[in-house]
């Protein structure tokens, strides 16, 4: 069985679902291979306009697989380097897909699953899910993660979580901007965040990715930022989008 599956539509919407249900999207080495080739092949390619991220079973992610962990307690440095290094580069190639990325998350999301989530763009949880940063209870850290989850949900509360491991709600999550929305309706609202980001120019959206990232690294932001919008503005889709709103008709991206 495949520890990912993929799957897309005609409007090139493209939803990946980890699968590995009976260990509750755990990942090992087979997942975070698939998941690293999935995304650096869909970030390339034009026809993809949306990815869902969901989990297959009762929960979205219970993070890294204890088995693999196990494993890999019994391996060298250099051993263990190599694999925390290969998740690292998942978790990476995650965050910088130019596509936009939702996440549907339902039950339950701990340890490297919350890595996940933090690298989506936009993520939806059921309000039953419970969340939890709980590495220091097995004696290590959130190492590889903690770029993207304190990216996310800032030091503050990530000195609270990390620390003391304990699991939280997904009011919590909301509160503290690691998840956007608590809906019941977990497909159905994915669909209408999949409708509103169908909206924008299919060239616009990585280019709207790419520069919130720079903003982020940059100091001086004037210059940067008054050349990407000139160069939007006078790009074939930037025209198309504003002739389109002035004549109140929908640009040929929608069509």
């Amino acid at each position: 069985m495949q520890d990912i599956t993929v799957d897309a539509d005609e409007r090139g919407v493209v939803r990946v679902t980890l699968n590995r249900p009976a260990v509750h999207n755990a990942f090992n080495e087979g997942m975070i291979g698939e998941l690293t080739d999935a995304f650096t092949d869909l970030g390339k390619q034009d026809g993809v306009r949306v990815i869902v991220l969901a989990g297959n079973g009762a929960s979205f992610s219970a993070g890294a697989d204890l088995n693999w962990m196990q494993r890999g307690a019994e391996q060298d440095e250099y051993a263990n380097r190599e694999d925390a290094q290969g998740m690292a580069k998942m978790f990476d190639t995650l965050n910088t897909c130019p596509k936009p990325v939702i996440g549907l998350v339902q039950s339950a999301a701990f340890g490297g699953g919350i890595g996940l989530i933090a690298c989506c763009d936009i993520v939806i949880a059921q309000p039953e899910t419970m969340f939890g940063l709980t590495e220091v209870r097995l004696g290590l850290i959130p190492a590889v993660i903690s770029p993207f989850v304190i990216a996310k949900i800032g030091q503050s509360a990530a000195r609270r979580y990390m620390l003391t491991g304990e699991r939280f709600s997904a009011a919590e999550a909301l509160r503290i901007g690691l998840i956007h929305e608590v809906s019941s309706a977990l497909e159905a609202e994915g669909a209408k965040v999949v409708e509103a980001l169908l909206a924008g120019g299919p060239e616009a959206i990585p280019d709207a990715k790419d520069l919130i990232s720079d903003i982020t690294r940059m100091d001086d932001k004037a210059d940067m930022t008054s050349h990407r919008i000139a160069t939007r503005r006078a790009s074939d889709e930037g025209r198309e989008g504003i002739s389109a709103f002035l004549a109140k008709r929908k640009p040929n991206w929608t069509s």
